[in-house]
């Protein structure tokens, strides 16, 4: 069985713009936490990633053309830059294997997983459209393109009735005073409804088919560019005639098309020149677990040499951090919410983390040297059971499974990182390690320190892991024993807390368990 290394490694997360950033802020014991100010003034804590897109350029403009930065910086989303930013990063870790990785062709592969994609540019893009479309409606509906409205608005209460029952319109908002909840809604179907029956709408229409109707004659390179100037300046000019808003259909930044869940590791392939396929797994918080699995499989198949792995989400957004308190698994009281401390829930957290794995013989017989730890046995299963709690048998079966994929007995793991979210199912996670792993087995849980990344956060606490067990130590974690839930003070001995550690043995496991019930769990060892 081919051996798994890992030759690159980047992060972006919050209060770490990079990897030496986020290595030095996991030696100590502390909160990466701020407010979240979404909502106003707030009591929510989220994890912000540091980041400046500007601090990747010179490496850009040293292997493409100037116009490429600012194309990137222009059409890509948080996610997108993350994600580069993260691959630069990870380049930058073993000098010349950009050059082996384009060298590879289609055997290599880019893996970037996204949990709830670019949403808060989605949101921007629909809110512009949402108020565009309210504006093309209303004024199709002015009385001087909508003869059968206007006769609507000068008939009397008696006759309005009867025109609404045989056009089967829906009701008229000003039966509902302006201060009511119901009359925005009810204002928005009213235009909806009428807008299509606008007799002007039906001859703007008309005429900007004609319009589009024209072909491309002759050359298709000369007469392309003939035909869209031509097309454009004659809808300027029917706009100018009717004074219309914009069109809703125009209003759509197509940014939305570019920054689709695959578009993270498609510019990676990019910059990258990686010809392999790149695509994006989603699996909610066992994303960066899915990914690795895929890139194991790939290696082990003799599919690919190396695979670019990893996963990108957003910074916190209302949405976001709505959602999370709406399934009653967010914090909000304003205070740092620890791993088996009151259990009241996690914070929503944004950034990247992107490794190159591969097949660890081929690369070191070509000069590369492997960071952190090599990888055993990783598995993957579903719970099956409940979307969002997790069951006890769907971890375990991935516990065991990594553990016979990597050849080794449970007494042996000499750390263990969980993925304890601060909530009730910490108990559970807890008594799942006590049942498997000896006394002697460290526990670590590290989002209380950088929030909850919804597909990155096993990326994040991967990378801590192998950053602090490859030198020989456990980084420390803000937990005190006074915190600890009383009912699991009694194993409050297994936690590592506020000091670093320096632990026995040479295997290290970790678990992610993701929205959706699908496990991730991951068995890893010091290099030889």
């Amino acid at each position: 069985m081919k051996r798994i290394g890992i030759f690159g490694w980047g992060v972006v997360a919050p209060k770490s713009p990079d990897i030496n950033r986020f290595e030095r802020n996991l030696e100590e014991a502390t909160s990466w936490m701020e407010p979240f100010e979404g909502f106003g003034p707030s009591h929510f804590l989220v994890g912000r990633p540091e980041f400046d897109f500007n601090e990747y350029k010179p490496w850009i403009d040293a292997r493409f053309e100037p116009r490429k930065f600012s194309q990137l910086n222009e059409k890509m989303g948080a996610n997108v830059k993350y994600a580069i930013g993260a691959f630069i990063q990870a380049l930058n870790q073993n000098p010349g294997i950009d050059k082996e990785l384009a060298a590879l062709e289609t055997q290599a592969h880019v893996y970037v997983a996204t949990g709830l994609g670019d949403f808060p540019m989605q949101y921007d893009i629909m809110l512009h459209y949402h108020r565009a479309q309210k504006r093309w409606n209303r004024f199709w509906c002015r009385d001087e393109y909508h003869p059968e409205l206007a006769a609507y608005r000068q008939a009397p209460g008696a006759e309005r009735k009867e025109i609404l029952a045989r056009c089967g319109a829906p009701e008229d908002p000003d039966r509902y005073s302006p201060k009511d909840e119901a009359y925005e809604v009810a204002r928005e179907a009213w235009y909806d409804f009428w807008v299509n029956r606008s007799e002007g709408l039906a001859r703007y229409l008309e005429q900007l088919r004609e319009i589009e109707a024209e072909s491309i004659d002759g050359d298709i390179d000369r007469g392309k560019r003939k035909v869209m100037r031509h097309k454009m300046s004659a809808k300027k000019r029917l706009n100018a005639d009717y004074g219309c808003p914009e069109e809703p259909w125009n209003a759509v930044d197509p940014k939305l098309l570019w920054n689709i869940p695959n578009i993270p590791a498609s510019q990676i392939s990019i910059l990258g020149h990686i010809t392999g396929p790149a695509f994006a797994p989603v699996a909610a918080c066992s994303g960066f677990g899915t990914a690795l699995k895929l890139a194991i499989n790939a290696i082990w198949l003799d599919q690919a040499k190396a695979v670019v792995v990893g996963a990108t989400d957003p910074k916190p957004h209302p949405l976001s951090v709505g959602t999370f308190y709406g399934a009653r698994v967010l914090s909000h009281d304003g205070c740092v919410s620890k791993p088996f401390t009151g259990l009241r829930g996690t914070h929503v957290a944004g950034g990247a983390c992107i490794w190159i794995v591969g097949d660890a013989d081929y690369l070191m017989n070509r000069g590369f040297k492997p960071l952190g730890l090599e990888i055993l046995g990783v598995a993957l299963t579903s719970d099956a059971d409940h979307i969002i709690t997790p069951s006890s048998q769907g971890p375990l079966t991935a516990i065991y499974q990594a553990m016979e994929a990597a050849r080794i007995q449970p007494e042996q793991v000499a750390t263990w990182d969980m993925h304890a979210t601060a909530t009730p199912g910490d108990w559970m996670e807890l008594k799942n390690a006590r049942d498997v792993f000896p006394e002697t087995t460290r526990l670590t849980a590290r989002k209380g320190s950088f929030g909850h990344g919804m597909s990155v956060c096993g990326g994040w606490e991967l990378t801590a892991q192998h950053l602090g067990f490859a030198k020989g130590k456990l980084m420390p974690i803000n937990l005190d024993e006074s915190e600890v839930h009383p009912q699991m003070r009694p194993y409050h001995c297994c936690l590592v807390g506020s000091d670093a550690e320096a632990p026995e043995g040479e295997f290290a496991g970790k678990i992610n368990m993701g929205v959706g019930g699908i496990n991730f769990c991951a068995i890893c060892r010091r290099w030889k």
